[in-house]
């Protein structure tokens, strides 16, 4: 039986934190469902199809080298409805610190409630990428600032050209 995890975002864009937790979401899962959420009345940096680009660039690999079969999909509902839509059992969440704690474990307690099959597990963000937020490198990147640390290289280079000084 192959174990699926699911693993929501907006990935706007895609971090080294996010790649931190597709690494420890492969430890637990066979395959893994990357759903990218899209909501009307947000204003991306990058459409949904590059951000799906994106992943599908710098998730691939990890997966492929972990043995993990990746999917990319989009979202405009709730996380455990796209959970029941691509069979999977755990959505997979990461925690940099209490805030986060805060807010994933009521969404999580939602979640259960709404579909108890469903389980939700925390990955702890890594030392490193503890600090990075999608909408602090947005920021950054906004400013013209040097983002190469906080995403990977193929993002930080799509970050430059979508931020050209005119």
């Amino acid at each position: 039986m192959t174990r699926t995890a699911l693993y929501t975002g907006s990935f706007d864009p895609v971090t080294n934190g996010h790649l931190d937790v597709v690494r420890q979401a492969c430890g637990i899962a066979d395959r893994l469902v990357i759903a990218i959420g899209i909501h009307a009345g947000k204003k991306p940096v990058f459409s949904p199809e590059e951000r799906a680009e994106l992943l599908r660039a710098v998730c691939g690999p990890l997966a492929d080298s972990l043995g993990v079969s990746l999917d990319i999909v989009t979202f405009d509902g709730l996380a455990v409805d796209a959970a029941r839509r691509h069979d999977a059992k755990v959505i997979v969440r990461g925690l940099r610190d209490g805030t986060d704690l805060d807010y994933e474990m009521q969404m999580a307690a939602m979640n259960a409630a709404m579909a108890p099959d469903i389980q939700t597990v925390f990955f702890p963000a890594s030392p490193l990428v503890r600090p990075i937020t999608a909408t602090l490198v947005r920021q950054i990147a906004a400013m013209h600032g040097d983002v190469s640390a906080f995403v990977p290289p193929l993002v930080a280079e799509r970050l430059r050209d979508k931020f050209k000084r005119s």
